[in-house]
């Protein structure tokens, strides 16, 4: 009786093993810049101001068969922040916007992720934003999978969403135009 029970929890074991799996982890890959964080917000209403995050890390799991169960967690440093003027990056970094030195970090801490059409998809999440965490959803268009030249496999999205400064207690208003900013997001994962 016991060698039947032994063949059975071998076969069982075997078959678990031998299973495909799916569902995997990806870092990533803001050390050689293929991930971005960029944003723009109005200008007095007359322009834009671009900018982006040069220090981001972050991880994601992902499982073609099953995208419901995605998770994402991203931590920014805002001291980082990048407008391509030194007098305006200071200043974002002040009291008056992103207040570095009392937050040190921008988190994100997905909640859901679902597939909403062809090739689209609205992530679900907390972020963390000058120590105030609020739910905020990005629309996410997958871009593409696959093998790398160096023998990694890798895995690629973009998203879009907007803020209201004021949700994240940013008091500075710069008037009706300026009240939003716009974050644009390239992110390619190495599997690990």
């Amino acid at each position: 009786m016991k060698k039947p029970l032994l063949i059975s929890l071998l076969i069982t074991i075997g078959v678990v093993l031998s299973a495909p799996v799916s569902a995997a982890r990806y870092v990533i890959d803001s050390k050689n810049a293929h991930a971005f964080v960029q944003f723009k917000i109005a200008h007095l209403g007359y322009s834009w101001v671009l900018g982006r995050f040069n220090q981001f890390e972050g991880s994601f799991d992902y499982d073609e068969n099953n995208p419901s169960a995605s998770k994402v967690s991203v931590t920014i440093n805002p001291a980082s922040v990048d407008t391509n003027h030194a007098a305006r990056d200071k200043h974002l970094r002040s009291k008056d916007f992103l207040k570095i030195d009392a937050f040190p970090q921008v988190t994100f801490n997905s909640t859901g992720y679902e597939v909403t059409g062809a090739n689209k998809a609205v992530l679900k999440g907390d972020l963390t934003l000058r120590g105030v965490t609020k739910p905020i959803t990005i629309d996410v268009t997958p871009i593409g999978a696959g093998k790398d030249p160096w023998g990694g496999y890798r895995r690629g999205f973009e998203g879009t969403t907007r803020l209201a400064l004021a949700d994240f207690g940013i008091p500075m208003d710069l008037g009706p135009a300026s009240r939003e900013v716009e974050l644009f997001l390239s992110v390619e994962g190495i599997r690990q």
